[in-house]
């Protein structure tokens, strides 16, 4: 267990980071969280009968629901087991799969009682206040934690790279997002998002084989890797399936090809440092990937078309006249929907984060064209996490002991000094502590 100790008192404080992707757990103080794994989760329903199938590693829930988590249970195959997330744009939908991921990240991780320590928890910029007040309910009435925090997202970010004013541009899984910071506070009228992310990428992948006319076959299916003396580029996989593999859901099958194309993403593209070319593409250097089957082949312009579509949506396959937003006019739209005192504020310091930014020549293509697009603006992008795993957790950066405690303090004092939420009650955000006015009196 660790936590550290401010002003001789020990905080212990669990930080709770849940992306569309995946999962970020981990006590404050330290570098890296405890628990990493994917934000989606598997489900089986009992059988008519009554009866379970023969699984003893999943973890029951309500109306005889059994919920499997993290990488190694999820990647299990079995039968009739949907694969669902229970986040939607960002913020929490299916709340019994949401608890099932905080028991399962107590269990399994923490192996600590959720009363002994006070959780700070992000939240995206736009959360409602309904869904803010309910997981404060969740958190007090179910877990019965000490003291709970929600901070925006986009916040952490910020104050990860030192910054209080500035622009968090989020590009994840699901959207890729623009977040205007001003001393702390997400102004929300500046914030702009666009689906053009992680998962459009991976789309426009799965295009790409299709027309090479290659099978993306998961790691679960394959058996054994046929050997052939004399292999030509494209020459087609030899393997053996496995046999008596049990019948599973479409959901869970789109879910482990989608492991392959991220693994290829992550290794394959590049952005390109101006707008595509195909002349100049076809000059790039090519780069070798294996696809788990076998199948093996050197990708050169297509590696710079796929992520090409993040900036230029006009290049990307199917999209031939939409009205959807690069990354370079993502930030300059919500940048200019800001008051004008604040905006050379924001284009000094723009925090890059998220998956998508990892891709090599991202930072260096968002710079120019900033500064083509920025002319009477002096921008600095602030990307100092150059390493993978230092950027996607920037938000720990802050969550030192001493962060940790000025927020609970600042909670304490803002927030009535008995923290008792019961069901049916008024919800703390709207019981706040009553001050009293100084009273007159005459003689």
């Amino acid at each position: 267990m660790s936590g550290g100790v401010y002003g001789g008192d020990e905080v212990g404080a669990l930080v709770f980071d849940m992306g569309s992707y995946s999962v970020r757990a981990g006590y404050a103080g330290e570098d890296c969280p405890k628990a990493d794994f994917p934000t989606v989760i598997g489900v089986t329903l009992d059988r008519e009968d009554g009866s379970t199938p023969m699984e003893t590693d999943g973890e029951k829930g309500k109306s005889g629901t059994t919920y499997y988590i993290d990488t190694n249970q999820l990647r299990v195959p079995r039968e009739n087991m949907e694969v669902m997330s229970p986040l939607k744009n960002g913020m929490i939908e299916d709340w019994d799969s949401f608890q099932a991921i905080l028991d399962h990240t107590y269990k399994m991780h923490f192996k600590s009682e959720p009363s002994l320590h006070p959780v700070l928890m992000s939240e995206a910029s736009w959360n409602t206040r309904a869904k803010r007040e309910k997981l404060t309910e969740l958190m007090f009435e179910h877990y019965n934690i000490p003291a709970f925090f929600l901070c925006k997202s986009a916040v952490l970010s910020a104050f990860a790279n030192g910054r209080s004013t500035g622009l968090v541009l989020d590009s994840g899984a699901t959207h890729t997002t623009a977040i205007p910071v001003h001393d702390g506070y997400v102004l929300q009228q500046g914030i702009v998002k666009s689906p053009l992310a992680g998962d459009f990428m991976s789309m426009q992948c799965r295009e790409l084989f299709q027309e090479l006319g290659v099978e993306i076959v998961p790691p679960y299916v394959i058996a054994s890797k046929v050997r052939i003396d004399s292999v030509r580029e494209g020459t087609p996989a030899s393997w053996k399936k496995k046999e008596k593999l049990p019948q599973v859901n479409r959901s869970w099958h789109n879910y482990m090809c989608n492991t392959v194309i991220q693994d290829f993403q992550a290794s394959v593209l590049q952005v390109s440092d101006s707008s595509y070319d195909e002349q100049v593409a076809a000059q790039m250097p090519t780069v070798h990937y294996e696809l788990p089957n076998g199948y093996n082949c050197d990708f050169g312009a297509e590696r710079l078309k796929i992520p090409e579509g993040l900036f230029d949506p006009s290049n990307a396959k199917g999209l031939s006249g939409n009205t959807m937003l690069g990354v370079s006019h993502v930030v300059t739209t919500s940048v200019g929907m800001c008051d004008i005192d604040i905006r050379p504020g924001l284009y000094g310091s723009v925090v890059v984060t998220g998956g998508n930014t990892l891709i090599q020549g991202f930072t260096d293509r968002l710079n120019r064209e900033l500064s083509q697009k920025t002319p009477p603006y002096a921008f600095e992008i602030d990307s100092q996490q150059h390493n993978c795993g230092q950027r996607c957790l920037d938000r720990w950066v802050l969550t030192t002991p001493q962060y940790i405690m000025t927020l609970f303090l600042l909670l304490l004092g803002n927030f009535p000094a008995n923290v008792d939420f019961k069901t049916g009650e008024v919800p703390l955000t709207k019981e706040r502590r009553k001050r009293k006015k100084p009273t007159t009196t005459t003689t």
